[in-house]
């Protein structure tokens, strides 16, 4: 009886061993092929990134002497060259205005989302649902369809070769995209804005003492978001920078010549170096932010 009972039991874990090692190798080829797919798609990403920055170090400067995809030689004299050479390419002027246009139009425009989104979300008036539903239609809209009037208008302000004209319009424009913000300030709990009504505080005291502090990692992003859409941005500089010393960085490296692709790639590889800079300066008030234990509903 008992012998049974142990080839029984044996049998159950021999048949249990068996899927298990059925398991084991399903999943082990479930994990290889989901590594190797990350693998596949982060190469694909990852390259073109490792080709310009080591076509950034090419000792010649230009791309018709690449050996395949990568320089027959390297060397740092383009990064010497882009900040001393600045007789036809004044790249340490681009690069300051446009860290100029982007300080300036993340400043500005964040506080002007900031409010928007603070009003739609915390006042009810009359008009609210009309702007909410005509800035989203106006939203699907991609910017560059008002470049003619843009154009004009800039023209009629006298704002054509003027780095605040480029501010004005960054910012302006900056509003449009309040919903983001706006959803956060619908998640923060009415108890804690009652409770401040009823000690007296005002619309304003509300706003600076409660939902600021609150609203820390929303502003972050509304300030990283709001500096790297001038940084980037090509088609506005474009238009209305007629003047090279007042390029910026994406236009001024558009004007180079073939033979200078070496110092393309140095200045679209050091273009990075202020956002990083900007997030591991903010990051850690991103962070205290989330974690400041605020009641939310």
């Amino acid at each position: 009886m008992s012998t049974g009972r142990q080839d029984r039991l044996l049998n159950k874990n021999i048949k249990r061993s068996r899927v298990s090692k059925r398991l084991t190798a399903k999943r082990f080829f479930e994990y290889f092929f989901t590594y190797l797919a990350l693998l596949v798609i982060a190469f694909i990403f990852l390259f073109p990134v490792l080709w310009l920055v080591l076509a950034s170090f090419s000792e010649s400067g230009s791309m018709y002497t690449f050996k395949g995809f990568f320089p027959s030689a390297y060397s740092v004299e383009t990064f010497k060259k882009l900040f001393t050479d600045t007789d036809m390419y004044n790249y340490p002027r681009w690069f300051f205005n446009t860290l100029f246009i982007a300080v300036g139009s993340s400043l500005l425009g964040s506080l002007l989302v900031i409010l928007t989104a603070y009003v739609m979300s915390r006042f009810r008036f009359g008009a609210r649902k009309g702007i909410m539903k005509t800035t989203m239609i106006l939203g699907m809209f991609p910017s560059f369809m008002a470049m003619t009037a843009v154009y004009l208008l800039m023209t009629q302000f006298g704002m054509i070769n003027n780095l605040f004209g480029l501010i004005l319009i960054y910012s302006a424009g900056a509003p449009m995209g309040y919903l983001t913000q706006k959803g956060f300030f619908d998640t923060i709990s009415n108890s804690m804005y009652e409770a401040a009504r009823i000690d007296g505080a005002s619309n304003l005291k509300v706003f600076i003492k409660i939902t600021l502090p609150i609203a820390m990692p929303m502003i972050v992003y509304t300030l990283i978001t709001s500096f790297t859409w001038p940084w980037s941005d090509f088609i506005l500089p474009k238009l209305l920078l007629k003047n090279k010393d007042l390029y910026t960085v994406a236009v001024g490296l558009m004007s180079l010549g073939d033979t200078e692709f070496a110092r393309f790639a140095a200045g679209s590889v050091f273009i990075a170096v202020p956002i990083i800079i900007l997030y591991f300066c903010l990051v850690k008030y991103m962070v205290n932010g989330l974690t400041a234990g605020a009641v939310k509903e």
